[in-house]
């Protein structure tokens, strides 16, 4: 299997599909793309992602892209850990929680960009107050979905943990104020070892 991700390790989506394939154990081959040299769209690249974008997988000549359809393919094809919970209403709120970060809160992801997160950079300005609107929402949102006393989403860890910690970690690694369960449950997300094999990978300033 081939993963193609960000050529700088930036992607949000890229490193929910890099976690998935490391929760699973499977062997796969990472494949650079550099955005800035517009890289995604060479028309090889467009043999992979008719969208043409990052991530993408290439699994025994079938091509895959978009992060939330790679990771529901990767748990019906393959055994390992879940990816998502057993429970159909259960599942169902996993993606419900994926598909809600990748379409809604853009004002955090202008102003906390991933570069924030993975670059370690010093804290950028105040939220404007759209943002704060969009960080607020986020974290009663996320309040309501984490179970008190719980330091996951479900009984047992899902995709979606990584996906709802990294945009929390947005906030929390800028130096904005987060609840005190909401920041210790992005933290201890942060430690998965999947999760830290990704944020350790060696990135260059842009």
């Amino acid at each position: 299997m081939k993963l193609f991700v960000d050529a700088n390790y930036l992607s949000p989506y890229a490193m929910s599909v890099f976690v998935a394939l490391r929760e699973k154990r499977l062997p796969f081959e990472m494949v650079l793309v550099n955005l800035g040299r517009q890289e995604q769209s060479d028309p090889l690249y467009a043999e992979v992602s008719t969208t043409r974008r990052v991530p993408a997988i290439s699994d025994e000549g079938f091509h895959l892209s978009e992060s939330s359809a790679i990771c529901e393919y990767l748990e019906d094809r393959y055994p390992g850990t879940a990816l998502y919970p057993s429970d159909i209403q259960s599942k169902a709120k996993a993606r419900e929680i994926q598909a809600w970060l990748r379409s809604d809160l853009l004002p955090i992801r202008q102003e906390r960009s991933s570069e924030v997160v993975f670059l370690k950079r010093s804290p950028p300005p105040p939220l404007s107050a759209e943002a704060q609107t969009s960080a607020r929402k986020l974290m009663a949102a996320a309040q309501g979905f984490l179970p008190p006393g719980r330091s996951s989403l479900f009984d047992q860890w899902s995709i979606a943990d990584t996906d709802l910690a990294l945009m929390l970690n947005r906030l929390r690694l800028a130096g904005d104020a987060l609840p005190a369960r909401l920041a210790a449950y992005a933290e201890a997300q942060w430690q998965r070892p999947s999760v830290r094999e990704w944020v350790n990978k060696p990135r260059a300033e842009s």
